[in-house]
């Protein structure tokens, strides 16, 4: 589908980051897979190590493979293949869209690694390290020190829901995760609005979906937010990744396991696990996977099922670098446009909590916006800065 009139071209490899992450950070990822799988037979840690130099060399994208059988997303990621072929030339690993590339290797990745075959995820042993991270229960134990009963609970868990996406094991971001943040490194922050949408919801509101990025230290804070939700009596539906990606992404067994690690740490975590598993025995929180968040797609291309979903939705709360691409097309938006002219196509009204990984950029002040290009041009890619942007209303621009 072609983008929305106005919208500017999402990131290709002449962007700096981009190519830093597709021959520097991605290739040293699969490295890492290898290292931390060494009881992979030899035709998969080949098949891994061909992925990787093929990475490093800018070798040719290939179309995956359609044996023993094509998989459920197969003939989209053919029609993707072709759109992007259409449109590059040659589509290689070094000369292509960014958002395409990256995501259609973890894909590959999936394919080398033969999940579909064990179910087995290629980055369980990383994700379990950071599980058993004394760092990381010390971070959640501040998060849970919000009182089940404080009436600003919701308010306060977006901000650590917010910051506790700084903690993200494919990106140097992750370093960040137990340090304070600053109140000038919210560069904005819509949270009064949005829990005052969330009070205003009647008694037959649609649920609350949250549209997850990470498992570890996050996935937990997020648990938390979810709960704050619940007991404020909303229904939430929590979206996760419908295979392993980008190293931390959540999946549906992610959060089962994140669980029982709450449940056997004991005390408020193990509470708030429990809690949790009630209200999910009880239908007021649903694990959903869809495929569109592992895909090359932008949310504009929702499928139209998806469409009615979201529509119906009180709010849906997008978290994390890689959602935030996907939710603005992947691109440096006008210094004057807002976060809610970029999202104008969406059926409800939307959230965004980020942490500030790439380039991908709408809806920051344009002075506070040329300061920090003024101080450090790559601070976009840091991690240090994050926004919580809602919309509502109609979209605006910001003045010249």
């Amino acid at each position: 589908m072609a983008s929305p009139a106005g919208r500017p071209s999402p990131l290709t490899m002449d962007n700096w980051f981009a190519r830093y992450s597709m021959t520097g950070r991605v290739p040293r990822i699969l490295r890492e897979v290898l290292e931390s799988n060494p009881d992979y037979p030899a035709s998969i840690h080949a098949a891994i190590e061909r992925l990787r130099q093929d990475l490093l060399d800018g070798a040719p994208i290939p179309m995956l493979a359609d044996e023993p059988a094509p998989a459920p997303d197969y003939d989209d990621w053919a029609a993707a293949y072709r759109e992007q072929r259409a449109r590059t030339q040659p589509l290689t690993w070094q000369h292509n869209v960014w958002f395409f590339a990256e995501t259609f290797l973890y894909r590959c990745l999936i394919q080398a690694v033969r999940w579909r075959e064990t179910g087995r995820d290629p980055f369980a042993p990383i994700k379990q390290a950071e599980l058993e991270s004394e760092r990381l229960w010390a971070a959640f134990d501040q998060a849970l020190a919000i009182e089940e009963a404080d009436p600003g609970r919701v308010y306060h868990l977006l901000l650590a829901s917010l910051w506790g996406n700084r903690a993200d094991l494919s990106h140097v971001a992750g370093d960040l995760a137990a340090g304070a943040a600053s109140e000038d490194d919210l560069l904005v922050d819509d949270r009064a609005a949005l829990v005052e949408h969330l009070a205003s919801a009647p008694p037959d509101a649609g649920p609350v979906h949250l549209v997850i990025d990470n498992a570890g230290l996050e996935l937990m804070v997020d648990l938390a937010l979810v709960d704050a939700l619940i007991t404020d009596g909303h229904r939430v539906v929590m979206h996760v990744k419908a295979y392993p990606v980008f190293v931390s992404d959540a999946t549906i067994s992610d959060v089962w396991q994140t669980l029982a690690a709450l449940e056997q740490r004991g005390g408020r975590p193990r509470a708030l696990a429990e809690r949790l598993r009630r209200a999910w025995g009880e239908m007021r929180l649903r694990l959903a996977a869809p495929p569109l968040w592992t895909s090359s797609r932008f949310v504009w291309e929702m499928p139209p099922a998806m469409r009615q979903v979201m529509s119906q939705s009180r709010v849906v709360i997008f978290k994390g670098d890689a959602n935030y691409r996907r939710v603005i097309g992947d691109a440096i938006w006008d210094e004057r446009a807002s976060f809610a002219e970029a999202v104008r196509y969406f059926p409800g009204p939307v959230v965004a909590l980020r942490s500030i990984k790439s380039d991908a950029l709408v809806g920051i002040d344009p002075a506070r916006r040329r300061a920090l290009d003024g101080e450090d041009t790559r601070w976009r890619t840091t991690g240090r800065f994050g926004v919580i942007q809602f919309v509502g209303a109609p979209a605006r621009r910001f003045p010249v």
